[in-house]
C-alpha cells in the first residue's frame, strides 16, 4: 500500500485518539462534557467515512504492483476482517451513543433505540435496497432487472416480516448483494430482448431469517467461489475513485465486508452458484420477531 496513505491514516487514528482521551476524567453527569463528547465522536466518525474504499484502492495497488502469493493473501484477508470488524464495532457504538444522547440535533427515528428497530420491516428494506441498486445499474449500463419478491412468515403465516435489528445494517448487504446481481444479470444477457428479473426469498423461520437473492447471470465456476470474498479479487475492471460517484463494482469489498455484517450479530452470508447459469447468494441472521405492538 502507497506509504503517503499509510501514515495519513495512522496520524487520523492518533488524533482521534488524542480528542477522545481528554474526556478520560471529566465528568459524565455534566451536561456541557457530554454535549462536547458527542461532537468530538461525531468528528472521528465523519473524519473516518472514506476509509473502506480508500484502504479498498490501496489494496487493489498493492496487489497490481507487488506477486501475491497465498501466504500473502491469507496475511492480508485476516488483518482487514479483524480491521473492518472493528470499525463496524466502532461505528456502532458512536451511532448508538449519538442517537440516544444527542438531543440537540432531534436525530434518528423515535421508533428507533439508538440505530435498532426493533420493528425493522424487511421487505420494505429489500425494496429499498433494490431501487438504490436500481438506480445505480441505469446509470451505468442504461437497463436494469426487475425484482421479483415472495415472503413466508413461518412463524405467524400470511403476516409481515418484521425482526429486531440494525436496517443500516441490512441495508448494505442487501444493497451490495443486488449491485452483484443486476451486473453479472446484464452484463451475461447482453443479447436478451429482456432481462430476467432478480429473484427474492424472504422467510422468517423459528430461529433464523434466511434472505435468498437468485440471478440468471451466468454464475461462477466452484473454485471461483470463495476466492470472491478476498479483498485482492474482483471480476470486474479496477474502477477509478471520483468524489460524489459511487462505484457499481470493482474494489472487491462488497462481499467480504457483507458477511461480516452479517456475521457480526452471529449470521452468515453464502453463495451457491451454477456456472453457465446464475447465483443464489444467501443471508442468515440470528433474529428475535419483533413483538406485536398492543392495539
Amino acid at each position: 500500500m502507497n506509504n503517503s496513505w499509510f501514515t495519513l491514516y495512522i496520524n487520523r487514528y492518533v488524533e482521534s485518539l488524542m480528542e477522545l482521551v481528554e474526556f478520560r476524567d471529566k465528568k459524565s453527569d455534566d451536561h456541557k462534557v457530554l454535549s462536547n463528547f458527542i461532537d468530538a465522536i461525531v468528528k472521528v466518525r465523519n473524519r473516518h467515512h472514506d476509509v473502506v474504499p480508500t484502504m479498498a484502492q490501496g489494496v487493489l495497488e498493492y496487489r497490481d504492483s507487488s506477486k501475491m502469493d497465498p501466504f500473502i493473501n491469507q496475511n492480508i484477508q485476516y488483518f482487514l476482517d479483524r480491521f473492518y470488524m472493528n470499525r463496524i464495532s466502532i461505528r456502532m457504538l458512536i451511532n448508538q451513543h449519538t442517537l440516544i444522547f444527542d438531543n440537540n440535533n432531534n436525530v434518528g427515528n423515535p421508533k428507533h433505540i439508538g440505530c435498532i428497530d426493533p420493528c425493522c420491516d424487511v421487505v420494505d428494506l429489500v425494496h429499498d435496497a433494490f431501487q438504490s441498486a436500481q438506480m445505480l445499474c441505469d446509470q451505468y449500463y442504461f437497463a436494469s432487472p426487475d425484482l421479483k419478491l415472495t415472503q413466508v412468515n413461518g412463524k405467524a403465516a400470511g403476516q409481515p416480516i418484521h425482526i429486531v435489528y440494525v436496517p443500516s445494517h441490512l441495508f448494505h448487504m442487501l444493497f451490495e448483494l443486488f449491485k452483484n446481481a443486476m451486473r453479472a444479470t446484464v452484463e451475461h444477457q447482453e443479447n436478451k430482448p429482456s432481462l430476467d428479473p432478480v429473484e427474492v426469498t424472504v422467510v422468517l423461520g423459528k430461529e433464523d431469517l434466511s434472505i435468498k437473492i437468485s440471478d440468471r447471470g451466468g454464475g461462477v465456476p466452484v473454485r471461483k467461489i470463495e476466492s470472491l470474498f478476498s479483498y485482492t479479487y474482483s471480476t470486474a475492471p479496477k474502477p477509478v475513485m471520483e468524489k460524489n460517484s459511487t462505484p457499481l463494482a470493482g474494489f472487491g469489498y462488497g462481499l467480504p465486508i457483507s458477511r461480516l455484517y452479517a456475521k457480526y450479530f452471529h449470521g452468515d452470508l453464502n453463495l451457491c452458484s451454477i456456472s453457465g447459469y446464475g447465483t443464489d447468494a444467501l443471508i442468515y441472521l440470528k433474529v428475535c420477531s419483533a413483538r406485536p405492538q398492543s392495539q
